[in-house]
């Protein structure tokens, strides 16, 4: 079974998801910078897919695997030396 985001809704300092399989995952908004600095009209303009979230505005695109492996926004994050 495949677990998808059904809504999602914010408050001052976290983003709230309700999966499909009756959790809830509350994440800090500071794992997602683009969201951190979106207007909340901005946020609420998201679109729901059975993969995850994404933000066209913000270029902004948030899978529920990865919230559920808590895993932040990797886009900043440079690469390790080998």
């Amino acid at each position: 079974m495949s677990t998808s985001a059904k809504s999602v809704r914010f408050d001052d300092s976290s983003m709230w998801v309700d999966l499909s399989d009756g959790r809830i995952i509350a994440v800090p908004l500071a794992w997602f910078p683009r969201l951190l600095h979106a207007t909340p009209e901005q946020r609420l303009r998201v679109e729901i897919s059975s993969k995850g979230l994404h933000w066209d505005e913000l270029d902004e695109d948030i899978s529920v695997a990865g919230l559920l492996a808590g895993v932040g926004d990797l886009s900043g994050q440079t690469p390790m030396a080998a």
